[in-house]
């Protein structure tokens, strides 16, 4: 499945350092920074699991690579790929063929930072899948990466611009409308439950104690884990339930958390901000193996607070809460005629939510390395309290927890050797 000759570990060495030193630029980009409306977008998947499998025929670019540290994976692809697709085993041998666009990342989150990052550097653009990274410090070196090589930058969670928002019965492009418009009053508090229209997903949960099992012939596991520490082989910590374990995810924190927060930084205006306190109800949690949890206010520093309720404790829980009025599950308002008032507001302002236009007229996506790194923030301030079960103070300037080490420890967690960003 290699499609180079050389030895496989001479390549790696080498690829490992040209990744690192040089910015590769795709053939569609070498006149210029704009592409043209008749040039065909070509993309690559890296990681062609479930989800990966899922995107191989969205539209707006071909297909000609995908890449898989599981061969079973990809004999699968294979057959839904269009004939002549490129395989991988390793993605730096992928980062460097110079005929793709887009580098399509639908691996576990562990990998989402470091290959984001060296695909930027590679030339390529990014489409990641949620959340963007598993840590704070990951996100920060993404967003810098994007930004220094000039590529850009698509997170794959799209409630902020498209699709009805879970139990709201509506897009949230009228509770936009209806926050910037002030009819409820100021600060807010949002509340994500089960009440509300919300699934925690409690069954994202690790085991603890688990077995050493034989790895599979399919799977080269140690490119699995590639900058996640050494565990030995279990497989309820690979592929479908990778998310119960601290190493690869946050449990169900981790997996639902940026659907459901982004869209609430972005009507809440918190698209340039961070919350200063993270209050949490709960006790530590295991050092290797998710688990569940009861509460954790995310508070900022003009008062507005989102809540997010793991145990459903209040069953009459307002969805938005104001000093002047209340919005619940389903799109049910306390203000009169709030349909016909919205209607007479003007819409927010228009954004590029076609990934492809994004790629040929380099203007931002929608949700890019700059919002997209303050959402993952939101999650992964709140995956940080609940491992430690303990309430904390944030600068959000400095990203940086206020007189806890533990918590700071946290922020930027070491790869295992030789991997780093």
């Amino acid at each position: 499945m290699n499609d180079f000759k050389q030895n496989r570990r001479a390549f790696i060495k080498t690829a490992a350092v040209a990744v690192t030193a040089l910015t590769i630029v795709p053939r569609k980009v070498l006149g210029g920074s704009f592409i043209a409306p008749s040039d065909e977008l070509t993309k690559a998947i890296i990681g062609v699991g479930g989800m990966g499998r899922g995107h191989i025929g969205y539209p707006g670019s071909r297909l000609v690579a995908v890449c898989d540290v599981d061969s079973s994976h990809l004999d699968i692809a294979l057959k839904q790929c269009p004939a002549g697709t490129k395989t991988y085993r390793d993605y730096r041998e992928l980062l460097q063929n110079p005929s793709i666009d887009i580098v399509h990342i639908a691996t576990p989150p562990h990998w989402h930072g470091k290959m984001a990052v060296d695909a930027a550097r590679a030339g390529k653009d990014v489409w990641c899948e949620k959340p963007m990274t598993r840590t704070i410090g990951e996100g920060l070196k993404v967003k810098e990466a994007v930004e220094r090589h000039g590529r850009v930058f698509r997170l794959n969670t799209w409630f902020r611009f498209k699709d009805g928002f879970y139990g709201m019965n509506t897009t949230v492009k009228p509770i936009k409308k209806l926050v910037d418009s002030g009819l409820l009053g100021y600060p807010l508090k949002v509340t994500v439950s089960a009440s509300t229209g919300f699934d925690w997903k409690f069954y994202w949960v690790g085991k603890t104690g688990l077995a050493t099992e034989p790895v599979p012939a399919e799977l080269d596991y140690d490119l699995w884990l590639g900058p996640a520490p050494f565990k030995p082989y279990n497989s309820h910590r690979v592929h479908s339930t990778f998310r119960g374990y601290w190493d690869y995810d946050g449990g169900g924190l981790g997996d639902m958390g940026q659907h459901y927060l982004d869209p609430i930084q972005y009507f809440l205006g918190k698209d340039n901000e961070s919350p200063v306190e993270i209050l949490v109800d709960g006790e530590q949690q295991d050092s290797d193996a998710a688990g569940t949890w009861k509460r954790v206010e995310l508070v900022y520093r003009d008062g507005c607070r989102i809540v997010l309720d793991g145990e459903n404790r209040d069953t009459r829980a307002a969805y938005i809460e104001g000093s002047k009025g209340k919005l619940f599950k389903g799109f049910h308002c306390t203000i009169p005629d709030i349909e016909a008032k919205l209607a007479a507001m003007p819409d927010p302002e228009p954004q590029v939510t076609d990934f492809s236009e994004s790629v040929r007229t380099r203007k931002p996506f929608a949700l890019n390395e700059q919002n997209g790194f303050r959402s993952s923030t939101l999650v992964n301030l709140a995956i940080i309290a609940v491992r430690l079960g303990r309430s904390l103070k944030f600068d959000p300037d400095k990203f940086q927890f206020i007189d806890d080490p533990g918590a700071n420890a946290l922020i930027n967690q070491p790869m295992r050797a030789p991997w780093n960003i």
